[in-house]
C-alpha cells in the first residue's frame, strides 16, 4: 500500500518557497462596491526609509481605532473602520490607497476624498518624494449619469477621455489634469461586480502611476540629447585627426582624447541605463493596464489607449531614441580605438621591422668582425706557439745537435695554424647543435 497523502514535512524544501508564493498572490484587488472614493498617493525613496514608514503605519494604528487585515515585508492593510488604508512597497517607490466607503444615496461633494479621514498631521510626515496624487470616485450610474458628464464638456474646455470598460459594465472619465495637485477619475457603475470594481478602480491607479514613472525618464532623455550632440562633434573631430596624425606623438594625443571621452560615455551609461530600462517597463505596464480594461469608445472623446499613444509613447520614443544613441557612441568609440590601436600596431611593426633589419646588419657585421679577430688569433697563436718551439728546439739542440730551431718553428708555424682553424670550426659546430637543440 502506497501512502496517498505526500510527506511534506519530510521534504527538503527550499527556502524561498513561500516567499515566491506569497509574492504570486501580493496585491490583489480590493473589492469595492459603489459609492467609494479613493485616493492614491505615491512616494518615490530609498530602501533606507523603509523602517521609518512601517513606524509611521504603526503610529496610525495607535492613534486610530482599528486594525492589521493583512501585513508583510512589501503590503500591510490597516482597516480604521470607516477606511481602509493600503500601503505598498515597490522597487523605487511606496503606495498608500486609502478606500473609503459612503452610504448609499449620500449626495455628491466633489470637494471630499478619502484622504479627509486620515490624520493631516500623519500626511504631512510620511517620508519620500511624492511622484503620484490620484482621486478616484467610484458612483453608481444611477447616481450620476454617464449623459451628466459628457454634457459638461465644451469644445474650449479640457479633453476629457472617456471610455466604456469591462465589456460595458462602467465607464470611466478622467482628463489627466492636476486639480489643486490631484488627478481626478469618475467610475460610473453599471453592472460591475465589487470584484470588477476593485479591479477597474486598481488599473486606473496603476495606470497613473506608471505613467507618471515612466515620463520620469524624459528629463534625462532630453540631458543626455544635448550632451550626445557634443560628444559625437568631438568623436567626429577624433576621426580626422586619426587621418591626419603624423607622429606618435599626435597618436598618443588623439588616445588620450578618446579614452577620456569614452570613460565619459559609459559614466553616462551606467547613469542612465535603469531610469531608460524602468521606463519601457512602466510604460509596457501602462499599455498592458489599458488593454485589460477592455475599452469601447465614447463619441467625442479619446480611449485611454490613444492618448497614451498620442501623449506618452513620443515621450517613450525619445528615451528610446537617446538610449539607442548612447550605445551606438559607445560602439563608434570602440571601433575608433580599435582604428587607432590598428594604427599605432602597423607603425610598431614596422618600426620593429626596421630594428630587426639594423639588427640583422649589425649581426652580419658582428660577423665579419668575429671572422677577423678569430684570423688575427690564429696568426697571434700561431707566432707565439711558433715562437715556444723555437725555444724548445734551441733547448734540444744539445741533445739533437742535426736540428735547427728556426727550422723547427718554420715547419710548426702550418701544423699549428691548422689545428687551430679545426679547433675553431668544430667549436662553432658545437655552438650550432646546442643552439638547434634549446630551439
Amino acid at each position: 500500500m502506497y501512502n496517498a497523502i505526500l510527506p511534506i514535512a519530510e521534504l527538503a524544501v527550499h527556502p524561498l518557497r513561500e516567499l515566491l508564493n506569497d509574492e504570486f498572490h501580493a496585491r490583489p484587488p480590493m473589492p469595492l462596491s459603489s459609492p467609494v472614493l479613493v485616493s492614491h498617493l505615491v512616494f518615490t525613496q530609498d530602501s533606507s526609509a523603509l523602517a521609518v514608514e512601517r513606524n509611521r503605519l504603526c503610529r496610525l494604528g495607535q492613534t486610530q481605532s482599528g486594525k492589521l487585515l493583512t501585513s508583510s515585508d512589501t503590503c500591510l492593510v490597516f482597516d480604521g473602520g470607516s477606511f481602509l488604508l493600503r500601503w505598498e512597497l515597490h522597487t523605487e517607490f511606496s503606495s498608500y490607497t486609502v478606500f473609503r466607503s459612503l452610504p448609499p444615496g449620500d449626495p455628491r461633494n466633489s470637494e471630499a476624498t478619502a484622504l479627509d479621514v486620515l490624520p493631516t498631521e500623519w500626511l504631512r510626515t510620511l517620508p519620500g518624494e511624492m511622484i503620484v496624487a490620484t482621486h478616484v470616485e467610484l458612483r453608481s450610474s444611477g447616481e450620476l449619469s454617464p449623459e451628466s458628464v459628457t454634457a459638461r464638456l465644451t469644445p474650449t474646455g479640457r479633453q476629457m477621455v472617456a471610455a466604456q470598460v469591462a465589456d460595458r459594465a462602467a465607464w470611466v472619465f478622467s482628463d489627466f489634469i492636476f486639480d489643486q495637485g490631484f488627478s481626478r477619475f469618475i467610475v460610473l457603475d453599471v453592472s460591475l461586480t465589487q470584484r470588477q470594481a476593485g479591479r477597474t478602480v486598481q488599473r486606473l491607479l496603476e495606470i497613473e502611476t506608471y505613467r507618471l514613472l515612466a515620463l520620469l525618464a524624459l528629463p534625462v532623455a532630453k540631458e543626455v540629447g544635448g550632451w550626445l550632440t557634443g560628444a559625437e562633434q568631438q568623436l567626429a573631430e577624433m576621426v580626422d585627426h586619426i587621418g591626419q596624425a603624423s607622429s606618435p606623438g599626435d597618436e598618443r594625443e588623439v588616445l588620450a582624447d578618446l579614452t577620456r571621452l569614452a570613460a565619459e560615455v559609459e559614466h553616462s551609461v551606467a547613469r542612465t541605463t535603469f531610469r531608460f530600462g524602468a521606463a519601457r517597463a512602466y510604460h509596457d505596464l501602462v499599455m498592458q493596464r489599458i488593454d485589460e480594461l477592455r475599452e469601447v469608445r465614447v463619441a467625442g472623446c479619446p480611449t485611454f489607449h490613444e492618448i497614451m499613444q498620442r501623449r506618452l509613447l513620443p515621450a517613450m520614443h525619445t528615451c528610446v531614441a537617446m538610449a539607442n544613441r548612447q550605445d551606438d557612441l559607445s560602439d563608434r568609440l570602440a571601433r575608433t580605438s580599435q582604428l587607432l590601436r590598428t594604427r599605432v600596431d602597423v607603425e610598431l611593426e614596422r618600426q620593429n621591422q626596421e630594428q630587426l633589419t639594423q639588427m640583422n646588419r649589425r649581426a652580419r657585421l658582428q660577423l665579419r668582425l668575429q671572422e677577423t679577430v678569430e684570423g688575427l688569433s690564429v696568426v697571434a697563436i700561431t707566432y707565439y706557439a711558433s715562437q715556444l718551439v723555437h725555444y724548445l728546439a734551441k733547448g734540444g739542440k744539445i741533445l739533437f745537435p742535426e736540428i735547427s730551431p728556426e727550422i723547427a718553428a718554420a715547419v710548426s708555424i702550418p701544423l699549428i695554424a691548422g689545428f687551430l682553424m679545426l679547433g675553431i670550426r668544430r667549436m662553432r659546430g658545437r655552438l650550432r647543435q646546442a643552439e638547434d637543440s634549446e630551439h
